[in-house]
């Protein structure tokens, strides 16, 4: 590795030390996260490897609301009952802050990163708005304000408990698509997304479900979930509650529904335009697992524009890397989604 790389190796790993609370969670299936309707013979990894085939079968079923919740704004907030309600009343509320971007024109969803706090992505709502398109930053399952008791860490979002992480993620990823149907029921013409980290992941699966997501940009890039639970510098205290329970080839299985490389397939019709932002020196999203989705990209000729930032996955959120990454976010939707046609992916 050349002394820029080196360097960056070293920032990184000093940036996941900083982060002084984290906790190791006890191993759990986690089967009452979910349905299971397999039958209830069969070992937990059995019945869970069986349910995820099956929503992956059924995506469209998966990733459907099953109602429209009543919306509530307040000045710049919108808030509205989840449609997928865990067991922990706090996380149940919604809440989302707008973003005016002076017209109902168009609209940027924003999906932060895992353990964003009240202050991440403020700045890029900030800009994307002085642009002209009206940001709306979705606060994720367990964060913020939708932490159960003291937790202060959002660690219920993606743990060694299977089916809760299976639960908060497509409890997400609903979410978005409220967002959607109310910021259509409002009027505005074109809305995109906006996902960074697991951000991304959640993007990307409402991307893929919902073509009224009429361009998208995808801040950090992987194919498999739990391939980056299992090599991810920043999740290596999710790996530790796995192991010697879960191998990870099995532990990929049961996270299937979560890993966007097997819904590339679903953007064969209509070709909408995104934008995929990978991190050279990335520890947590490797760059060999952004590698597989660009191969399958290429297998189902599918256009897609590719960044791919001098940085790591921590360093993307600092000078100067964060100011390469909004100019790329920005350029991306003034081109692609304030442009009456929307234009097109090259």
């Amino acid at each position: 590795m050349k002394l820029y790389g080196r360097w960056m190796d070293s920032w990184e790993r000093r940036l996941t030390l900083k982060d002084r609370n984290r906790q190791m969670f006890p191993f759990s299936w986690g089967l009452d996260w979910v349905f299971d309707g397999v039958d209830p013979s069969l070992d937990p990894l059995s019945r869970l490897k069986n349910w995820s085939t099956s929503a992956i079968e059924n995506s469209e079923e998966f990733f459907s609301l099953p109602a429209m919740p009543d919306v509530e704004v307040r000045e710049d907030e919108v808030a509205f009952n989840t449609p997928s309600p865990s067991r922990y009343a706090e996380n149940n509320r919604v809440r989302c802050r707008i973003y005016p971007g002076g017209s109902k024109d168009f609209a940027v969803i924003v999906v932060p990163q895992w353990n964003a706090d009240a202050g991440s992505h403020v700045g890029l709502c900030k800009v994307i708005s002085r642009l002209g398109l009206t940001a709306v930053r979705l606060t994720l399952p367990y964060h913020e304000g939708r932490a159960p008791g003291e937790m202060p860490r959002a660690d219920f979002m993606v743990s060694p408990n299977i089916g809760r992480t299976l639960h908060a993620v497509r409890q997400a990823v609903l979410e978005v698509l409220v967002l959607v149907r109310w910021l259509k029921q409002e009027g505005y013409r074109r809305v995109g997304i906006i996902g960074t980290s697991l951000g991304s992941c959640v993007s990307y699966l409402a991307f893929t479900h919902e073509t009224q997501l009429e361009a998208g940009v995808f801040n950090h890039v992987s194919s498999y979930f739990a391939d980056v639970v299992w090599t991810g510098l920043s999740t290596r205290y999710v790996r530790w509650g796995l192991e010697g329970h879960i191998n990870a080839d099995d532990l990929r299985d049961c996270w299937a529904p979560l890993s966007p490389w097997f819904f590339v397939d679903r953007l064969k019709e209509g070709n909408r335009p995104h934008l995929m932002i990978t991190a050279r020196y990335d520890l947590t999203f490797l760059p060999e697992l952004s590698d597989v989705v660009f191969e399958r990209y290429k297998e189902l000729s599918l256009d897609v524009e590719r960044v791919d930032l001098p940085c790591g996955h921590y360093t993307t959120a600092h000078f100067p890397y964060n100011v390469m990454d909004a100019w790329h976010i920005c350029s991306f939707f003034r081109k692609h989604l304030m442009k009456p046609d929307g234009g097109g992916a090259t």
